[in-house]
This record gives C-alpha cells, structure tokens and sequence, in this order.
C-alpha cells in the first residue's frame, strides 16, 4: 500500500476520518435509530414530519366531471371551457417532504480527545437522516459548509442525491487538517442560504460544532424556524466542556500559538463556565423555537447516541 494511502487509512481508523464506503454502510443501521415513525413504531421525532401544512398541504391527483358537493374552488376551468363540461381538481394527501441537512465540516471540528473527531461524528449523523429520510420516501438534499466551502445538493427523493451528498460530504471530511483559516460565521451563511431554498414545511437539521453559535447564526436559525422544522445536533468534545490538571499545555493554529497553565484553578473553573454557557445557550434557543435538541459528542458514534437519545424518555431528552 503507498504511504499516502496507509496514513489515509490509520487515520479514518483512529476515528480522524471517514470513508465513503462508511457513509454508505450505515444505511444498514437506520433500524437502530427511530428517526422516524412506521406503521410498527412512533418516533419521538415525530412532530416534525408533516407538522406543517404546505399550501394546502396536498399534491395534485387528477381531474374528472365536476359532481354535486365538490369544492367549487376546485374547478378547473381550462379543462371546463376545453369540454364544456364542468371538471374539478382531485388532490392527494402529501406523503414526503424536502429534508435539507446543513453539515458543518470545517477546522473547528477537526479535532477529537476521545474514540472519533467531531467532523466524524457530524458525517456519520447526516448520513444516517439521510438514509432514514430516503427509507421515508421523502426527498433529501443538503449543505456541506466550512473552511470557505459550501457544497450543495437540491432534496430529490433519489438514491442517487443522497450518494452525491454523501460523496461531496466525505471529500469535506478527508481534506480537512489543523491549519488553514475558518469564517467564524459559516453556520450563519449556510442558514441564509437555506432560508433562500427551502420552501415552507421542509425539515432542516443542523449538524454543527457546539461553539459555532454566534449571535449571527443564532438570529437565522430563528429565522428559518418560522418556516421550516429544525433539529438542532450541536457537536462537541469532552475537552470542550473541561480541562484537565495536565500542567503546562500548548496549543497551535496556524501562526498563532497559546499556552494554558491547567494546575490553574481558577482557569479550569472559567473554562467549565464558558462550556456550560455555550450548553445552556442551546437550550434556551431550542426551547424558544420549540425544537428538538440532540447534542453529540465523540465518545461513541451518532448511531450509538442517537439510539440512545430518542429511546430515553421524553424528560430525560435536552
């Protein structure tokens, strides 16, 4: 095997990276997780699917004859003055929806203390909506977004969408390194982006790291609820939330170089405060727009904890 592709391969299997192959194989796991209801099962999730109306909430079936107690407004009068006869729209209940993953891959996910990196755990999670949607028979498309980057897929109820999401989504995820240059604000123009495209009623879930809720995106993502249904999955690491007493720890991006004395108490007790903040700043939003909540983490991966969070109870759930 060439170098290259033997550091390549050390990485995915040390959790840094994921393979397409990977994104693909999960579709054999959708069981696992209750995204969304059966016949058999109701997802606790499922508010969001059909929670809306869109327009009238139905999709066009067929016309035939106008006959007595049919809705007047439902005439169609190209074909009524074609035959000079009365006929009317029939319409269908609208079974699928548009599904639009907005999935961040950038610097700030690159980065892992326990068994995956955060952008490992971001990929997996949007592949396993992505083939639950499809399994759903509903149309699924999304957002790649970070380091500069946006690479989009319109929602089409294809197998072919989904692997060309899935593709565009693991080529994110395996050129991503340590250096480079990140726009702070990259969750906030990939939510401009998909107020612009996304028509009422759709389902949006935002994978994303915990830290990139900036005052910007915080205001979009208010703004896309009043339109579409959202499912926050904020991700983030144990070494996020707090810092061990390791002693003298230094840290690089880029040029840029810092050190942290963790023996510090009083840093560590700052540190932990700022991540409950960031914690609690997301479930103040969900809260307020009324939308599921489901953090990750790396220490297992999202299908462990997805499984786990939509089994709890509804009490025990963020």
């Amino acid at each position: 095997m060439p170098r290259s592709d033997a550091a390549s391969q050390a990485a995915r299997v040390a959790g840094a990276q994921v393979a397409l192959s990977e994104l693909i194989e999960l579709r054999r796991r959708v069981g696992e997780v209750p995204l969304f209801s059966t016949p058999q099962r109701r997802s606790p999730l499922a508010g969001l699917h059909h929670s809306r109306l869109r327009g009238r909430g139905v999709d066009f079936d067929q016309v035939r004859v106008y006959q007595p107690g049919d809705d007047v407004r439902n005439i169609d009068w190209r074909v009524t003055a074609r035959t000079q006869e009365p006929h009317t729209k029939l319409f269908h209940e609208e079974r699928e929806r548009p599904i639009y993953l907005l999935v961040e891959q950038s610097r700030r996910l690159f980065f892992g203390s326990d068994a995956l990196f955060k952008s490992v755990v971001a990929a997996q999670a949007a592949a396993l909506i992505g083939w639950a949607a499809l399994e759903h028979n509903d149309r699924i498309g999304g957002l790649v977004f970070g380091n500069q980057r946006f690479e989009e897929v319109k929602p089409r109820r294809s197998k072919h969408s989904l692997l060309h999401l899935l593709d565009r989504l693991a080529r994110a995820n395996q050129s991503l390194r340590s250096d480079g240059t990140d726009d702070p604000d990259s969750l906030g123009q990939a939510l401009r982006r998909a107020r612009e495209v996304l028509r009422p009623g759709s389902l949006a879930p935002v994978i994303c790291d915990e830290r990139a809720l900036s005052d910007s995106a915080e205001q979009q993502l208010a703004l896309l609820a009043r339109r579409v249904d959202l499912l926050l999955l904020p991700v983030a690491d144990p070494l996020d939330h707090a810092l061990p007493a390791a002693g003298l720890l230094r840290f690089a991006s880029g040029a840029r170089r810092l050190e942290l004395d963790t023996h510090d108490s009083r840093l560590r007790q700052t540190y932990r405060e700022q991540a409950q903040q960031r914690q609690a700043r997301w479930q103040r939003l969900a809260r307020r727009l009324g939308v599921p909540l489901l953090p990750l983490n790396t220490q297992q991966s999202a299908v462990e904890q997805l499984h786990e969070l939509l089994e709890a109870p509804a009490e025990r759930r963020p």
